[in-house]
């Protein structure tokens, strides 16, 4: 299959636990799919109303540590809307270092987005800016039980793969406050992950790791969560 592979690079990167709003702040692995859509939605300065997409992406990083971060808890008054005060609070967030992201698409609109940016792309928070290195076509192999799935995440319905466990949003909705979209349970494998047999279908990267990655499509219909 001939596809076309963004490479996105980073010095840190940040993809929170959903539910966790306070205390000690880990950081996921691999980036949820939300965060890559997002990513898009950034390239093309607007909201994309994805139909048949399908969407492929590898996640890997150099270190992981954490860091001491400076928040502002803003109060709320009796409506539930934000008032003047504000207190400081440290807390510790983990965080990844030397962060590259491959996205796979066979959308060329899509690509072109990410040829000139409208706004700054980000792996997490606002200070994990990443930029775009190279553009490339190139061609996958079809693998049907794939063997060499890491640095992504996989629905667990159907799939059933080994790795941490977790909640997580296909998308958001376009509206204040926003609404998750797709939630369901995926499996985290992290880059660092051992190699094992599947069932799964996928396409095999062999430019990638020491023998090749096998990338996992998502197919996303924005209508369907609608």
């Amino acid at each position: 299959m001939k596809i076309q592979r963004i490479k996105i690079t980073s010095w840190t990167a940040s993809f929170r636990y959903p539910n966790l709003i306070s205390g000690i702040q880990p950081t996921l692995e691999v980036p949820p799919l939300s965060t890559v859509l997002g990513l898009m939605n950034a390239a093309a300065g607007q909201y994309l109303t994805h139909e048949n997409l399908e969407i492929g992406y590898y996640f890997e990083f150099g270190a992981k540590a954490f860091d001491l971060e400076t928040i502002y808890q803003i109060d709320s008054n009796s409506n539930n809307k934000a008032t003047n005060n504000a207190k400081s609070n440290v807390i510790q967030r983990e965080f990844l270092y030397e962060n590259t992201l491959w996205i796979y698409l066979n959308d060329n609109q899509l690509v072109e987005y990410f040829k000139q940016p409208k706004y700054s792309l980000l792996l997490g928070r606002s200070n994990d800016l990443a930029s775009i290195e190279k553009i490339e076509e190139l061609e996958l192999k079809n693998v049907e039980k794939a063997s060499k799935i890491k640095g992504q995440i996989i629905p667990l319905n159907g799939n059933y793969l080994a790795g941490q466990l977790q909640a997580l949003p296909r998308y958001f909705s376009n509206t204040f406050p926003r609404q998750n979209l797709g939630t369901e349970a995926f499996s985290i494998v992290s880059h660092l992950a051992i190699e094992r047999q599947t069932n799964i279908i996928a396409y095999r990267d062999e430019t990638l790791g020491k023998n090749g990655v096998d990338i996992f499509f998502h197919q996303f219909s924005l209508s369907s969560y609608e």
